[in-house]
């Protein structure tokens, strides 16, 4: 009996007198999609289609409705397109499409205001302030979130790769209840 007790514990034991630790990666994917993308960094700085490219994704973004995404998403992203909102990570634009159809439909509005792009190596940042209505969350009232997103353009000034940075606990989870109190117990004690 003793014996098959300590054949239990054994696996742990050797787990704990492992020298390499255990990585969970999280951002594989992201570096993943950025290297299968190298290569279609092919918009020429300063030029209409940069200016294009940038202004279709400020539009975009400003006030998404279902009509807006329907008659938009495609002319913002490319069919291989990746985005990861932190909340999922996406492949194609039709998928895309899906995804912000089923968001609009989950909130009363949803309004990105860009306070700032910049860009380097080929990647554009968009800083910007989100307010967010949801259906069935805070109902009435405005969720403000702060973030930034990484965009690469293809050649013809659509979005291949869509990267937010954002606090997708304040601007989601917090809300939901039950688990925001959880979330805001363990942000009060660090």
């Amino acid at each position: 009996m003793r014996f098959g007790f300590l054949l239990l514990l054994l696996p742990l034991f050797l787990a704990a007198c492992r020298t390499t630790p255990v990585v969970l990666d999280t951002a594989q994917p992201f570096h993943d999609a950025l290297a299968a993308r190298t290569n279609t960094l092919n918009i020429v700085k300063g030029s209409d289609t940069e200016r294009a490219a940038v202004q279709r994704v400020k539009d975009f973004f400003a006030l998404m409705t279902e009509d807006s995404v329907r008659q938009q998403t495609r002319l913002v992203y490319a069919p291989e397109a990746y985005l990861n909102d932190t909340l999922k990570s996406l492949n194609g634009s039709a998928v895309i499409e899906d995804y912000f159809l089923a968001t609009v439909r989950n909130a009363e509005s949803v309004m990105v205001r860009f306070e700032d792009v910049a860009e380097s190596g080929g990647n554009y940042y968009f800083r910007w302030v989100m307010d967010t209505r949801l259906k069935k969350l805070r109902e009435g009232q405005t969720i403000r979130t702060i973030g930034i997103t990484m965009v690469r353009f293809d050649a013809q000034g659509r979005v291949v790769l869509h990267q937010d940075f954002w606090d997708s606990a304040a601007g989601v989870f917090e809300h939901v209840p039950g688990v925001g109190t959880a979330i805001r117990g363990i942000k009060a004690k660090f």
